[in-house]
C-alpha cells in the first residue's frame, strides 16, 4: 500500500487522490520504553546555506553555543527568612502541592477546526491564491495526544521537487498513536502544492518560496503563500523541522542545518540520533530563519536529492524524528538509532575548473584525503580528462550527481571533523 500510495501521490494529474488518501491516521507503533542517554552535540560550519547559490555566508560559529552561566543569587540570612510560624505573622493559606497537579491535554484549534485530545485527523490549508472554483487545498495531518506536551511541526516540499521529505513526514505521522503521544504533531507533507504538481522547485511565478517567509498579505504570490502558511500553521509550533533535499542535481548526506549560536536551537539538535549537524545561521526569508525570529526552535533537515525517493535517506530522517520526539518526552521508544556521526566544523565546495561531463570516483559519505581525486571532468570533443582533487582531509557531505558541467560548477561538498568550540 505504501508504494501504491506514493505512485498515486506523484501523478500530478491525480492530485485529488492524495487528498482522498490522507485519511485519519492509524496507530502503528509497538509499546516503547526506556530513554537513550543524552547524545553528544554534533556541529559543523557551512560556508553556504541551503542552496549553493546563496551569496550570504553564515555568521561564524561562536566559541560556545551556550549562554553564560547566571551568577548565583546571594543567600538569604536565616534572620531574614519569613515563615508562616513566625510570631505575629498572619496565617498563610496552604498552597496546593504542585507535584500533585495533573495537567490534562487540551483540544487544538487549527485551520478553523477543533482537534480533541487522542485524535488523529486530516485538515486542509488553502492560501486563497487560485481561482476559487479551481482551488485545491493542501492536506495538513494532525495528531493530538492524550497527554499534554509541545507542538512539533514538520514541513516538506517547500520546494516542490523535493520528494524525500514528503515520505519522511508520511511515515512519521502514520506511525504515531494518539493514546501514547504527549503533545501534538502537525505535518504538512507538501507545502508547495503547485510546484509539486509541475515537478518544479519553484512557485508558478518562478519564485523560491523559501526566500519569502514570514511573508505579507499584499506582496507577491510567494509572499502571500508564505504569510498564509506562517500565520495559519507555523505560529502554532513550539518546534519546527523543515525538510529539504539537495538542489540542482546535487545530493546531501542526511544532516541538520542549525544556528548553533542560538542556545535553544543548539539544545534542540541534541535530540537527533546519528545526524550530523552543520552550523548555518540561515538568511532572511527562509522558513527556519523566520520561525526562530518568531521564538520557535527550528532546524532544517537535508536528506538526499530532488525528484527521487531514496530509502536510506528516508529511514535516517524518520529515525531521527523519532529520536527527537523521544528526547522531548513526546513518545517512548525501544531502540537507539546509533552512535553520533563525526563533527563537521568547517566545509567547502570544490568546483570544477573545466567544462565537460562529470564522472565521480567517490560516493556520498566517503572519507577523503587532501589531494585525493574526487572525480574527473571529461571533454567529449578533445577527450581530455581533468581531475578534481580534494583540497583538505574530510568527508563528502554533499555532491553533484554525474552530469554535464561548466567551469566553476560546485561539484563536491567536503566537511572536516572538529570538536564543538568551548566544550
Amino acid at each position: 500500500m505504501l508504494y501504491r500510495w506514493l505512485t498515486d501521490l506523484f501523478r500530478a494529474g491525480l492530485i485529488s487522490t492524495l487528498c482522498g488518501s490522507l485519511v485519519a491516521l492509524p496507530a502503528a507503533n509497538a509499546e516503547q520504553s526506556s530513554h537513550s542517554e543524552k547524545q553528544e552535540v554534533l556541529v559543523a560550519e557551512l560556508a553556504k546555506d541551503e542552496s549553493v547559490e546563496d551569496v550570504e555566508h553564515s555568521e561564524p560559529l561562536q566559541s560556545s553555543g551556550r549562554k553564560p552561566e547566571q551568577e548565583p543569587h546571594e543567600p538569604v540570612a536565616e534572620s531574614e527568612k519569613i515563615t508562616a510560624t513566625a510570631p505575629d505573622a498572619p496565617e498563610q493559606p496552604e498552597e496546593p502541592d504542585q507535584t500533585e497537579r495533573t495537567e490534562e491535554a487540551s483540544s487544538l484549534e487549527l485551520l478553523g477546526s477543533e482537534v480533541p485530545p487522542g485524535t488523529a485527523t486530516r485538515l486542509s490549508w488553502s492560501p486563497a491564491i487560485q481561482i476559487a472554483g479551481l482551488s485545491q487545498p493542501t492536506p495538513v495531518l494532525v495528531v493530538n495526544g492524550t497527554k499534554p506536551g509541545p507542538n512539533l511541526c514538520l514541513t516538506g516540499a517547500v520546494h516542490g521537487d523535493e520528494l524525500n521529505g514528503i515520505e519522511i513526514i508520511r511515515r512519521t505521522m502514520y506511525d504515531l498513536e494518539p493514546d501514547k503521544l504527549s503533545g501534538r504533531v502537525i505535518g504538512v507533507p507538501i507545502v508547495n502544492l503547485p510546484g509539486f504538481q509541475q515537478g518544479s522547485r519553484y512557485l508558478p511565478d518562478r519564485r523560491d518560496l523559501n526566500r519569502h517567509f514570514p511573508g505579507s498579505t499584499d506582496g507577491s504570490l510567494a509572499d502571500r503563500i508564505a504569510h498564509s502558511l506562517f500565520e495559519s500553521v507555523i505560529r502554532h509550533c513550539d518546534m519546527l523541522v523543515d525538510i529539504h533535499t539537495g538542489s540542482l542535481k546535487r545530493t546531501n548526506l542526511p544532516q541538520l542545518r542549525a544556528d548553533m549560536n542560538n542556545p535553544e536551537v543548539a539544545e534542540l539538535t541534541r535530540g537527533f540520533d546519528r545526524m550530523a549537524v552543520v552550523h548555518s545561521t540561515g538568511s532572511s526569508g527562509m522558513l527556519r530563519y523566520a520561525a526562530i525570529d518568531a521564538g520557535i526552535r527550528a532546524v532544517t533537515m537535508e536528506a538526499g536529492e530532488s525528484l527521487r525517493i531514496q530509502e536510506h535517506q528516508i529511514k535516517a530522517g524518520v529515525n531521527s524524528l523519532t529520536s527527537l520526539m523521544d528526547k522531548e518526552g513526546m513518545i517512548s521508544r525501544m531502540f537507539v538509532w546509533g552512535d553520533p556521526e563525526p563533527v563537521y566544523y568547517d566545509s567547502e565546495w570544490v568546483r570544477a575548473e573545466h567544462g565537460g561531463i562529470l564522472f565521480s570516483e567517490i560516493k556520498l559519505g566517503d572519507k577523503v584525503g587532501e589531494g585525493e581525486i574526487l572525480g574527473y571532468v571529461s571533454d567529449p570533443i578533445t577527450n581530455k580528462q581533468h581531475p578534481i582533487r580534494a583540497r583538505s582531509d574530510g568527508r563528502i557531505i554533499g555532491m553533484a550527481v554525474d552530469q554535464v558541467v561548466m567551469a566553476g560548477f560546485a561539484a563536491y561538498h567536503v566537511g572536516t571533523e572538529a570538536k564543538v568550540p568551548g566544550e
